[in-house]
């Protein structure tokens, strides 16, 4: 019997580590899948999509720079990812109908509070960032019900777009934009959506936003500890955590809407970080 197909679509793809991921989410269920990475012309996310399916491929993963199309490309989208306005992941319904959902806000969320014990309710968070990665994040924060969130942002219009885009979401949560500068006071969290991380650059964000108890979480991840972490610690932070624990657990989100199981993902996050 050939094993059910899943692949990683992306431009660059040999970085990934989904496919040793969710290889390791099948080992550890039982369940009988192959997943491969998949490298798309920036010109050609649809036809590779597409064809992908077509040859019987059961549910795809996206990243960068294909979020977007792989939204615009869908039948239908759930209402996370109709928010996002991006999608992480694909598969076919029983209609064979395309499904577009986003993961990426609910393994952030479930690493922060199942893995770190952080609660979100009731707590003023900073999020750093106006990009799609924030985007992509902001519902699954929100429904967490946050006393405050503040999202800041070098290009302050773009945190506004957002506000007004999450407003009908928001419930009872202030939701406010402003710029990098702004901040001034200590929050319970602070999250850094942008990825100056990557490029060993920190937002200009005043070292007043972190008091003797803020949560710090860098989005992006590293054998290393981050740009922005290392920022946080030196200000006095204790308590900093990366994206590692976001990448394997919306991974996990994806496994369970492909194969209706959830696996553990804690030994997975270990075998990572001991990489």
């Amino acid at each position: 019997m050939n094993n059910d197909l899943y692949a990683v679509v992306g431009n660059p793809i040999s970085h990934s580590k989904s496919p040793r991921i969710h290889n390791l989410f099948a080992s550890q269920t039982g369940e009988q899948l192959e997943y491969t990475a998949i490298q798309a012309p920036e010109d050609d996310f649809a036809g590779t999509a597409t064809g992908f399916f077509q040859r019987g491929g059961k549910g795809l993963n996206v990243t960068v720079p294909f979020k977007q199309e792989a939204w615009e490309l869908a039948d239908r989208r759930t209402e996370r990812a109709q928010l996002a306005g991006a999608a992480n992941t694909l598969y076919q319904d029983r209609e064979g109908l395309l499904i577009a959902d986003n993961t990426d806000g609910k393994g952030l969320v479930t690493d922060l509070t199942a893995n770190h014990g952080i609660s979100l309710a009731g707590r003023r968070i900073l999020v750093l960032g106006a990009g799609g990665a924030v985007r992509g994040v902001l519902g699954p924060i929100l429904a967490e019900k946050p006393a405050a969130l503040v999202i800041a942002n070098r290009t302050v219009a773009k945190a506004e777009a957002l506000v007004t885009l999450f407003a009908a979401v928001a419930g009872d949560t202030s939701l406010d934009a402003c710029g990098f500068e702004q901040p001034c006071e200590p929050f319970d969290i602070i999250i850094n959506g942008t990825s100056a991380s990557l490029q060993g650059d920190l937002p200009p964000v005043s070292a007043n936003v972190i008091g003797a108890d803020t949560v710090i979480y860098d989005m992006m991840y590293s054998l290393q500890t981050t740009t922005f972490n290392q920022w946080a610690l030196d200000q006095g932070a204790t308590r900093v955590f990366d994206g590692l624990g976001m990448l394997v657990e919306q991974a996990a989100e994806s496994f369970r809407l492909w194969r209706g199981v959830s696996p553990d993902t804690r030994p997975v996050i270990d075998e990572l970080r001991n990489d």
